[in-house]
């Protein structure tokens, strides 16, 4: 292949999305036996299986997964709570009673033939209430990576018996109190700890697959949920310690850079940040008053950041965007080397041609649910391109293709397991559980 000269035309041919799946993936071979629920643990088996892995979701036969049915009528979409999509791309999704001791026997068979174990219930629950804990299971798989997702760990005051939701993972981290402004502390506007907890353990499973590989031996993985954001916190904590001053909220401003705010313009709203003198003599030439870069309340970084000079800079942005369209804003910052871009909604993103063709928002054919257009993986690897294959199913969907190609059981005692109630799958008129109405069981995976 011709190396172009120019760079970014190198960097488009390297991670050329038109070519995704013609790429081996990286987690190829690798089984993950998902038995969490919601998104703290959901979402770490969805970032491995965006990376290749073979991810099993085992579910309660009937009802699934809550995020099948959270929110209210507006959240509904053919049947299933559009909630449940994000954490579930690419997965099998098997029906299994774990409260069954049949049920409890298919995971641990299940747990033998996997490479890593996912749950997030609260701490000791599968050990103590399922005997799926992971000390059991190591017993029939030495080899196994057990992850285990919790609000607040698995030993520690907090810990035992104590369940966890995001908002409480945003207020235990400090998150919550450094967010808005005014004296009220704010929560963010979406589930950060459940996603970012989930990355993280994500790379702590990864870790330990090098570690197994080096020594053949697998191990306990733990995330808390809390811990992941309070990781997350840059100098928050470490400022506190060193001077004994607590962060302050800022809002839409910036401890460091000034001016930094996001501006109304007549199409909404757009961010921009003058962090070097050189841009902010760049900004001032964008508004049209050069002189102010030399005015000693501006002169300098430090000068900027002061209160009354924040305040001014402030209004002179927010009067000058007010006139103006984002397009015309960044086109003007880019012009004198400011960084500016659009707070961008959703509909912005689904129509940007920059996400699209780096399929951050990726559109693509499902068998059951057709046209699905969502967020894509984040990280690009040229030689094994993450990537999503097809969009979550109802309850139990593959129950057949797991149990048989898997553990090697035949129809017959996959009727018995039915029967018993070890095994199922969707309940019939069951919100979130079931199927597009109207499907007829065309476009099934084999």
């Amino acid at each position: 292949m011709t190396i172009p000269k120019d760079y970014f035309d190198w960097a488009a041919r390297l991670f050329d999305p038109a070519r995704i799946h013609e790429k081996p993936e990286a987690l190829a071979g690798i089984r993950v036996l998902d038995l969490s629920v919601i998104y703290f643990g959901p979402a770490t088996g969805d970032f491995l299986g965006e990376m290749g892995a073979e991810v099993i979701k085992v579910e309660m036969p009937g009802q699934g997964d809550v995020t099948r049915i959270l929110g209210n009528a507006s959240f509904f979409w053919k049947n299933v709570s559009v909630a449940f999509f994000c954490a579930n791309h690419s997965k099998y999704h098997v029906g299994i009673d774990m409260h069954r001791p049949e049920g409890q026997e298919l995971i641990r068979q299940l747990a033998a033939r996997s490479d890593i174990v996912i749950e997030n219930y609260k701490a000791g629950t599968l050990e103590e209430k399922f005997g799926l804990g992971y000390r059991q299971l190591r017993e029939v798989n030495p080899r196994l990576i057990y992850v285990a997702n919790t609000g607040f760990g698995q030993w520690g005051p907090f810990s035992k018996g104590r369940a966890s939701y995001d908002g409480l993972a945003q207020a235990v981290s400090g998150l919550t109190a450094i967010t808005g402004e005014g004296e009220v502390p704010t929560k963010i506007g979406n589930y950060l700890g459940d996603w970012f907890g989930a990355s993280m353990s994500a790379v702590g499973a990864l870790a330990a697959l090098r570690w197994r590989d080096r020594t053949g031996e697998g191990q306990f993985v733990e995330m808390a949920q809390c811990e992941g954001l309070v990781r997350a916190m840059d100098w928050t904590w470490l400022y506190a310690g060193l001077t004994g001053r607590d962060r302050q909220k800022v809002g839409n401003g910036d401890h460091v850079f000034a001016p930094s705010g996001v501006y109304r313009c007549t199409d909404g709203y757009v961010a921009v940040v003058a962090g070097t003198d050189r841009e902010f003599r760049g900004l001032c030439r964008m508004l049209g008053e050069p002189a102010l870069a030399r005015q000693e309340r501006f002169a300098t970084a430090a000068a900027r950041r002061e209160r009354p000079s924040v305040a001014a800079l402030d209004a002179k942005l927010a009067a000058w965007c007010r006139a103006r369209s984002r397009k015309q804003v960044e086109a003007a910052a880019r012009k004198v080397g400011v960084a500016a871009a659009s707070v961008m909604t959703a509909r912005d993103h689904a129509e940007s041609q920059h996400l699209r063709a780096r399929r951050s928002v990726w559109e693509y054919e499902d068998p059951v649910y057709g046209t699905m257009v969502e967020y894509g993986p984040a990280p690009k690897l040229s030689a094994t391109p993450p990537r999503i294959k097809w969009a979550g199913k109802p309850v139990g969907f593959h129950n057949e293709l797991v149990l048989k190609r898997i553990l090697g059981l035949d129809d017959a005692r996959i009727k018995e397991l039915e029967a018993a109630g070890a095994i199922g799958r969707w309940a019939e008129g069951r919100r979130g559980a079931g199927p597009p109405e109207g499907w007829k069981g065309e476009g099934r995976l084999v």
